[in-house]
């Protein structure tokens, strides 16, 4: 391809097809020689290393993969498998992670690899998450490369998503913080299933985290996730704690995660334990992956979300994948007047001057500037 970035779509396609390369030759590809030594593991008796980078504390023993299928126990040592391996990469709008609080109409360049400790059954970028290394087709860059293509894209953003960015965090941490000497900014497109000393090391260098709160269940979790709740929500007050800029998406299932009752929960969790600032976006669901079963969501238990939110005291309450419908744009809690109007991952009007509302001058929370 004579472009610089991929469109995922089409790289996906073109990558199953096999145009670029086999899973096979993909692995020869990466080269063992680049696999990268794991920063989160303890050694146990027989050459057994646990992984302590997610909650699932996967022992491995020699030879395998924990449940990321990313990180292999060779002889004893835990490597990362998609250390500078990028399975995909584009350009997008910073709405489309969605961020609405962090520099409106800005873009990011944004990249993945393989893999996931998660799975979930409606993942709308199975192709990259739920595949090994192997199976897909990567393309070597150095962190180094990756922020000079971030520059040569004029984007100020570089965001970590499309497959759960927890299972590079080695190869994150790298470019994030040669990023920042840049004065390029990082963001963290996640489901929040991550242990406490990687995220710590992970926010020296991160700038926001979206995360994907995907139940207030842990029943949910379990059956539709496979995994569990409580060390997400730890994720949240974590990043509270070391006061990272953080926006929550809710994605609502049909007759999953709907019920009036457990959206209120979550609803007044947010407010009690991180704050009534905290942007929520309800997210439209459309059949996916392992989840085909169901309807997309209807927009009435979307507004009924919205409302619930907005009734347990949340200041920005948002609508996403309904492209064009009010709940895309922000108001001022205050006096209401519209402040940033949108229309899908476009930015059309931004009234917000200097962190504030230019009509009654009520702080907006958020990051505004680069």
């Amino acid at each position: 391809m004579n472009s610089r970035f991929y469109n995922r779509r089409t790289f996906l396609k073109q990558a199953t097809c096999g145009l670029f390369l086999s899973g096979a030759s993909a692995g020869l590809h990466a080269g063992q020689a680049e696999w990268k030594k794991a920063n989160y593991f303890v050694l146990r008796e027989g050459n057994l290393v646990q992984c302590t980078l997610c909650p699932w504390q996967c022992v491995i023993a020699p030879g395998t993969r924990g449940h990321c299928g990313v990180r292999l126990n060779r002889n004893g040592t835990l490597y990362s498998l998609v250390y500078g391996q990028i399975a995909a990469n584009h350009v997008d709008p910073i709405e489309k992670k969605p961020f609405y609080h962090f520099l409106p109409g800005e873009l990011a360049y944004s990249i993945a690899t393989a893999g996931c400790n998660l799975d979930c059954k409606f993942c709308q970028n199975w192709e990259l998450a739920q595949r090994k290394p192997e199976e897909i087709y990567s393309l070597p860059q150095t962190p180094e490369q990756i922020v000079a293509e971030t520059a040569r894209s004029k984007a100020n953003v570089i965001a970590y998503t499309y497959n759960e960015p927890t299972v590079f965090a080695e190869y994150m941490a790298d470019i994030a913080c040669i990023a920042r000497e840049k004065g390029i900014k990082n963001v963290v497109v996640s489901s929040g299933y991550i242990n406490k000393k990687p995220l710590e090391d992970l926010c020296r260098y991160i700038d926001a985290y979206k995360i994907d709160l995907k139940s207030f269940s842990d029943l949910y979790y379990r059956k539709v996730v496979n995994g569990k709740l409580q060390p997400v929500l730890d994720t949240l007050l974590r990043l509270k704690d070391m006061h990272v800029w953080t926006e929550i998406v809710y994605l609502v299932v049909p007759t999953l995660n709907d019920n009036s009752d457990e959206v209120g929960q979550m609803c007044q969790w947010v407010v009690n334990n991180l704050g009534p600032d905290v942007p929520l976006h309800f997210s439209k669901f459309y059949p996916q992956y392992k989840l085909r079963n169901l309807p997309p969501t209807p927009v009435s238990t979307l507004e009924a979300c919205y409302q619930i939110a907005l009734d347990s005291g949340l200041n920005y309450v948002y609508l996403g994948n309904i492209p064009g419908d009010p709940g895309e744009n922000t108001k001022c809690p205050s006096c209401h007047q519209l402040l940033i109007q949108r229309k899908g991952y476009r930015v059309y009007k931004n009234h917000i001057q200097n962190g504030t509302c230019p009509y009654c001058q009520t702080q907006i929370p958020g990051v505004w500037k680069t």
